[in-house]
């Protein structure tokens, strides 16, 4: 009996896996999902700002704030949403939360996007972004609280 369930875990570990499809590059396949699901949340990202037109023009769904063009440019819309929580609080929970903070949390928020950080919005960590420069940092900080819960 042990040795029917040992096939069978095998069997499905194969299974999951894909295989070994002769003349398929796996590892090619993986990339192209990986790459078109992060072209989805990409898009889901740009579709949530253009919607909901905070910090957007309105005629033509660019963003107008400068906060907002830099996280259009950096991997922000992977884990944050303005209006959803993703894998990370949607920016519209971080500005509830700090909204009576004033200028006082802006350096530490900008200190928790460059250098990462975690527990404050439960155990997953945000990755930091070291290559974002404090005034880049504070740009995009002030843009966040500066959103709204609809």
């Amino acid at each position: 009996m042990k040795k029917v369930f040992i096939v069978l875990g095998l069997s499905l570990a194969v299974a999951a896996c894909g295989g070994n499809k002769s003349g398929n590059d796996s590892s090619a396949d993986s990339t192209s999902a990986a790459n078109q699901t992060a072209a989805t949340a990409e898009s889901s990202a740009a579709q949530d700002t253009a919607a909901s037109h905070d910090g957007t023009d309105k005629a033509g769904g660019t963003p107008a704030a400068p906060g907002a063009q830099l996280i259009a440019k950096s991997d922000c819309s992977t884990c944050h949403k303005e209006q959803q929580k993703i894998v990370g609080p949607a920016f519209a929970e971080v500005a509830d939360k700090y909204k009576d903070k004033g200028d006082a949390i802006v350096d530490t928020l900008a200190n928790k996007i460059i250098k990462g950080g975690s527990g404050n919005w439960g155990t997953t960590p945000m990755v930091g972004h070291p290559s974002i420069s404090m005034d880049d940092a504070r740009t995009i900080v002030k843009y966040i609280l500066s959103v709204k819960k609809q």
